[in-house]
C-alpha cells in the first residue's frame, strides 16, 4: 500500500507546477484524497481534497482559485494544478487518502513520502 507523489521543484513565483500522487497496491478509486503541506518551521496544513467520485472538493482558503484537485480511478492518480504559485506556497507537498473527503488531517490513513516545492521570489 503505497502512495508516490511527484511532480514539485523549483518555480519562480507566477509559475505552475502539477503534483501528481500515483497509488499503487491496492486500489484507492472508493477513496477521498487530500492534499497537505508542511512549510519550515510549522505545522502539516490543509490545501485541497476530493471525494472519491470527484463530486466534492475543498480548498484552503490560501489556494482557492490558484489550485485545482483532480483524479483519474481509472490510472488509480489525483492531481494537484497549481497555478500563481507564491513564495509562501513553498513547502513539502504530501498526498493522503482516507474514506472521508474533510479537511481534517486525522481522517487520512494513507500518506505519500512528499514532494518538495520551492517558489522564488
Amino acid at each position: 500500500v503505497q502512495l508516490q507523489a511527484s511532480g514539485g521543484g523549483l518555480v519562480q513565483a507566477g509559475g505552475s507546477l502539477r503534483l501528481s500522487c500515483a497509488a499503487s497496491g491496492r486500489t484507492f478509486s472508493t477513496y477521498a484524497k487530500g492534499w497537505f503541506r508542511r512549510a519550515p518551521g510549522k505545522e502539516r496544513e490543509f490545501v485541497a481534497a476530493i471525494s472519491w467520485n470527484a463530486s466534492t472538493t475543498y480548498y484552503a482558503d490560501s489556494v482557492k482559485g490558484r489550485f485545482t484537485i483532480s483524479r483519474d480511478n481509472a490510472k488509480n492518480t489525483v492531481y494537484l494544478q497549481m497555478n500563481s504559485l507564491k513564495p509562501e506556497d513553498t513547502a513539502v507537498y504530501y498526498c493522503a487518502g482516507g474514506t472521508k473527503v474533510t479537511p481534517v488531517l486525522r481522517y487520512y490513513d494513507y500518506w505519500g513520502q512528499g514532494t518538495q516545492v520551492t517558489v522564488s521570489s
